[in-house]
């Protein structure tokens, strides 16, 4: 078995998006995935990578809100 490579190493992403427009954004694609075929592979594949971009950008907009 060969060993684990990720295809990038986490680190600081792009520019934030307002913490509101995250928030939104971020509920929005959760009410979408709620849909997805909990037996369907590529179903599933989808919706993490969806929701794992929508968490990146809700803690980038949250690591940079104004104190």
């Amino acid at each position: 078995m060969a060993g684990y490579s990720p295809l990038r190493e986490p680190g600081p992403d792009g520019p934030a998006y307002p913490l509101d427009f995250a928030l939104e954004r971020a509920r929005e694609v959760l009410a979408e995935q709620q849909a997805a075929n909990i037996h369907d592979d590529r179903a599933m594949l989808g919706a993490a990578v969806h929701l794992e971009i929508v968490l990146r950008d809700l803690l980038s907009a949250l690591d940079h809100r104004e104190a």
